[in-house]
């Protein structure tokens, strides 16, 4: 997702998971397609970002996960 600028509602999709992460260490990926995520787009990460952008998500959060399962 680096690269270029994310505009204001990709932050802020970007920081609701943060604040998942950082109360629950772990979040599934289905949880980007509930409330509170699609409170700020229906459609969850696809309404924000491009699909490589999802993709990229998705496996930051695959990673984290793994890690998290591991330690």
């Amino acid at each position: 997702m680096l690269g270029k600028p994310l505009a204001s509602n990709q932050i802020e999709f970007l920081n609701l998971i943060v604040n998942h992460l950082t109360e629950h260490g772990v979040m599934e990926a289905s949880l980007l397609y509930e409330s509170p995520f699609t409170d700020l787009t229906p459609q969850g990460p696809d309404g924000l970002f491009s699909s490589t952008q999802v993709d990229e998500l998705l496996a930051v959060l695959e990673g984290i996960k793994a890690t998290a399962i591991a330690a």
